[in-house]
């Protein structure tokens, strides 16, 4: 379609004025943009347009659309924000410096697989805060960013490979969760899809062509369905429209991937739509298919009772022909799909200059008050940590969507997917939070890691004495997901007794350090890397969780690399000055030629812990730990080398892990299932015999891809009932 031809389809949709002033804003973008061209070599205004369209398909108002023309204009041409004040007025003006401030803080946020809260974490969550908080009074330039993107991702093969994968990663991490929150599913979903088919192609391939190998059977069988429910809604004289739609490559993946099936086991691949005059009509349909066709337990979804956090409404159900052939069902009013198809766009329809209602601007509203939880986080301690929390905060709090719980008392409390019973304590309270001892959903006792669902009735059993357990701010044990409550579970800490704090803080990194044998790094080193001056101010925070102990490993594993002395590395051999990547062991080998490096049988050396290569006769480098007790008894010192950790390359090393209990009937079977449940392959297991005692050690020899897995692992096995101790062997 040339320009002209879209401008005389706008005139069939839009106000004249409208249409002359998008007409105009063109004009201004095409002479700025004259001389400069995409990556692709196509002309820069093609860009524009193609944001333009966007955003006219959104059914947006003309100021907007000629707000997409011009985004980039005062940021990439010599044309001044000013002046495009002077010549389209201060709204469009105002749209345009809304879009370029998000621009700002998205490029900054420079999100990417490996590097990801890894270095200068707290500029890049400040900077996602001003991002999401630029939304500022005008929703409609987040919109526009939005079609931005989209546009950006559609010509993304124009971009080299590493800048693919990181604004892919972005996108899949901010901007889709953004439109989905928004409820404008037709950019999420493509986002998505887009999005994965940089960061895991060759599943994306893979999945793309047993879709098309099946495309005519399914589309045979879903025509032959469709056609049976439209006898069936005429003979019940329902008024209705019926089409049917293609499940997204990526909602497919994570479909395949939650339930651990292969595509052939995904029934919704293709899916009918019904859509009703009413909302009475929507559930006359309802009883026609159940009624027809055999309803499957479990899989059907009432979002007109309950609607999505998005404003999302439809009722979704899943039946079985008498073939024993399963489809998915989705019914929904005009508006509610009007809803689905534009999200909060649909209400920024031109409507005589405005808005439809109210309750879309106090939905943005609730997201801004939630990421001003920032602030919060900010005066409790400036450390790193800080970002860490601040980005959950943001994917939990108020990107992802929710669930909705009901208290005893039949009020519903709103709370991210993923939130336990301890989220909800301290939602409905801080003293019923910091008092909870148990939860019963639905009347049945449930553990404190339950992860609760839609319509749940929680009731939380509490005690008259006490406080929060330390566990529950461990992320490896899953007890809790909000900001609201780990906010409210350190400060609780943090208002018990400093020494107490001093002396509990050294008591846990003692623990943690002689657990996983971590025995070459400084007490004032860890300090110092953590963001604190005095060991003690370190320790305490600790203690009163303002720093976990997951960061704090983190911070150890960033010392690897740097922690060997030139000392302790033999002169002739780094003279060499030759660099060399074993591509399979993920080893940098620091001075030296291409040599094959192997793990230590000894020791089990795991990324983030501290290494040294020795240099074999014939066989290449073998990589030690510094603390092996075969390197601190060596002689011969100057077969010693200098090796790192390289990239990461998702590979798996060895390692045993020693497991004291008191033996119970199914406890070693309780522990491979903790094992198995983190997707961790046990190589070899070993039960000694118990003693008079009733003690048992149990010896796990495990595969596993660094030093995170491996605690995150030991503090689920170190919880399970009869388990005494769980520490890396030596």
């Amino acid at each position: 379609m040339n320009i002209d031809d879209w401008f005389d389809e706008l005139a069939t949709k839009l106000p004249a004025t409208d249409v002359y002033i998008i007409k105009q804003s063109y004009a201004v973008a095409n002479k700025a943009h004259a001389r400069q061209k995409r990556k692709s070599g196509a002309p820069y205004i093609t860009h524009c347009v193609a944001v333009a369209k966007t955003l006219a398909n959104l059914n947006l108002e003309g100021e907007v659309i000629a707000a997409g023309l011009l985004h980039d204009v005062p940021e990439d041409t010599t044309v001044t924000l000013l002046e495009l004040s002077q010549e389209f007025g201060p709204t469009i003006a105002n749209l345009v410096d809304s879009v370029t401030k998000l621009k700002h803080a998205a490029d900054e946020l420079q999100i990417d697989q490996l590097t990801f809260l890894k270095r200068k974490e707290a500029q890049r969550a400040e900077n996602l805060r001003k991002m999401i908080l630029g939304m500022g009074d005008d929703v409609r330039a987040v919109l526009i960013k939005l079609a931005d993107r989209l546009h950006n991702m559609r010509t993304l093969k124009y971009m080299p490979p590493e800048k693919q994968k990181r604004i892919a990663q972005e996108t899949l991490e901010i901007f889709a969760p953004l439109a989905n929150r928004l409820g404008i599913y037709r950019i999420k979903l493509e986002l998505e899809d887009l999005a994965f088919k940089y960061l895991y192609t060759d599943k994306h391939d893979e999945i793309v062509a047993k879709i098309n190998e099946r495309n005519d059977e399914i589309d045979k069988y879903i025509n032959k369905v469709a056609q049976q429910l439209t006898q069936f809604l005429n003979e019940e004289n329902i008024s209705h429209k019926l089409s049917w739609r293609a499940k997204h490559i990526y909602s497919i993946y994570k479909k395949m991937k939650r339930k651990e099936v292969d595509i052939d086991q995904v029934y919704d691949i293709r899916a009918l739509r019904v859509i009703v005059p009413h909302i009475q009509d929507c559930y006359a349909v309802l009883g026609v298919v159940h009624t027809k066709w055999h309803p499957i337990s479990g899989e059907f979804d009432d979002y007109i009772a309950v609607p999505k956090d998005n404003g999302y409404q439809s009722l979704h159900t899943a039946v079985r022909d008498n073939q024993g052939k399963l489809f998915e069902v989705q019914i929904r009013t005009s508006e509610m799909h009007n809803q689905a198809e534009y999200g909060i766009a649909a209400h920024w329809r031109y409507k005589d200059g405005t808005q439809a209602d109210n309750k879309f601007d106090h939905r943005i509203a609730m997201m801004r008050q939630a990421l001003k939880f920032k602030r919060d986080i900010h005066d409790i301690t400036e450390s790193v940590a800080d970002a860490h929390e601040f980005m959950d905060a943001v994917k939990n709090d108020v990107i992802r969507e929710k669930v909705y719980i009901f208290t005893p008392k039949g009020d519903v409390e709103e709370l991210p997917i993923g939130a336990t019973p301890i989220d909800f304590a301290y939602k409905i309270h801080t003293q019923v939070g910091h008092k909870c001892r148990g939860a019963k959903v639905n009347g049945h006792l449930v553990p404190l890691d339950y992860q609760l669902k839609n319509s749940d009735k929680v009731e939380i059993l509490t005690t008259k004495r006490g406080g929060p357990s330390r566990d529950w701010l461990n992320e490896n044990l899953g007890y809790v997901k909000t900001s609201r409550a780990r906010k409210k579970i350190r400060l609780w800490f943090k208002k018990q007794n400093y020494i107490e704090s001093v002396a509990q803080g050294r008591v846990i990194l003692e623990k943690e350090l002689k657990r996983l044998h971590i025995t070459a790094v400084r007490l004032d080193e860890i300090a110092t890397t953590c963001g604190y001056k005095k060991i003690d101010d370190f320790l305490a925070a600790i203690g009163y969780n303002d720093i976990s102990i997951q960061h704090v490993i983190r911070k150890i594993e960033e010392l690897t690399a740097t922690s060997l002395s030139d000392e302790e590395i033999i002169e002739q051999i780094q003279a060499k000055s030759k660099h060399a990547m074993d591509s399979d062991s993920g080893i940098d080998v620091m001075g030296i030629g291409d040599l094959l490096t192997k793990m230590a049988q000894c020791c089990h050396p795991l990324p983030g812990d501290l290494i040294i290569g020795y240099v074999t006769k014939g066989r290449g480098v073998t990589i030690h730990r510094t603390d092996c007790v075969n390197i601190l008894s060596l002689q011969d010192k100057e077969r010693l080398i200098k090796v790192n950790w390289g990239a990461e390359k998702n590979t798996n090393y060895v390692t045993e892990v020693i497991v004291k209990v008191y033996d119970r009937k199914g406890l070693a079977r309780d522990i491979t299932n903790v094992v198995a449940n983190e997707n961790v392959n046990i190589r070899n297991i070993k039960i000694n015999a118990r003693d008079k005692y009733n003690r048992a050690t149990i010896r796990l020899e495990i595969e596993i891809s660094n030093l995170s897995a491996l605690r995150k692992l030991m503090d689920k096995i170190e919880h399970l009932p009869n388990i005494t101790e769980v520490v890396r062997k030596w």
